[in-house]
């Protein structure tokens, strides 16, 4: 109360621990000044185009493999059309959430959207709730909230004239725990939303981590394909590539 700001590290279990200990390294026991900032929580490595072609080679009797030109705008309209995406792209994140590097996707529009998610692919609880990644200029515009998120640590009231428009991330007490993206620190994923934006009128997203109920987030490109081959998510992006099923490409062919 009487705070104006409030920065919460991600990680802020046990799992803290190591950058705690990175950090009291290079400050007290190393003397380096503190000018560290932390804005963005994708600290885990990148994988190279090599090792997602590897990953990609492995399955490739199964799926259908697209290098996309434009890779946020081709994921954007898709997701329009009501469909679900795995997203890979960078690092991984450092914490609890998955914040557009190792995420699972979908239109917040619709409002069956959170049960087809829960019963295609989440398979977890039918009342726990899906956050939102939402354009960081369009925060107050849909939440009575003015104030960066950009770990999706704050659960936050939707506007009353929102709720009907983004139902499967507005909590059964009016409230949404957002993720706020911005084109700095969130790059690519940025893209996506504003693309979607461009689409819908709609600047934000569903966004739940990548695994399945009870599994960690995915880590590697084989963990992505391996997690969207069990699953009836519709794509997978890995960086540029955009993959579908064979059986499903197929079945829209007949």
């Amino acid at each position: 109360v009487g705070l104006e700001n409030i920065f919460i590290q991600p990680a802020c279990s046990d799992t803290g621990i190591a950058l705690g200990c990175a950090l009291y390294g290079w400050h007290v026991m190393l003397g380096q000044p503190r000018f560290y900032e932390m804005k963005n929580a994708s600290l885990g490595r990148p994988y190279s185009e090599e090792e997602i072609k590897t990953a990609l080679e492995k399955y490739k009797n199964q799926i259908v493999i697209k290098r996309s030109e434009n890779i946020a705008q081709e994921s954007a309209k898709l997701l329009a059309q009501g469909n679900i995406f795995g997203w890979f792209q960078g690092g991984s994140e450092y914490g609890p959430r998955a914040l557009g590097n190792r995420s699972i996707l979908c239109d917040a529009r619709g409002k069956d959207a959170k049960n087809i998610l829960n019963n295609k692919v989440k398979h977890r609880e039918p009342w726990r709730p899906f956050a939102a990644s939402v354009l960081l200029e369009d925060v107050p515009n849909y939440f009575e909230f003015d104030k960066p998120s950009p770990f999706m640590l704050f659960a936050v009231p939707v506007r009353k004239e929102r709720q009907a428009e983004i139902p499967a991330v507005t909590h059964v007490d009016g409230t949404c725990r957002i993720q706020s993206v911005t084109k700095q620190d969130n790059g690519v994923y940025y893209d996506l939303i504003s693309e979607f934006k461009k689409i819908t009128g709609t600047p934000l997203i569903l966004n739940t981590s990548f695994n399945l109920a009870g599994d960690p987030i995915i880590e590697t490109p084989q963990d992505a394909l391996e997690c969207f081959l069990k699953t009836k998510m519709d794509y997978l992006v890995l960086e540029d590539y955009l993959v579908s099923k064979k059986s499903e490409a197929m079945r829209s062919a007949a």
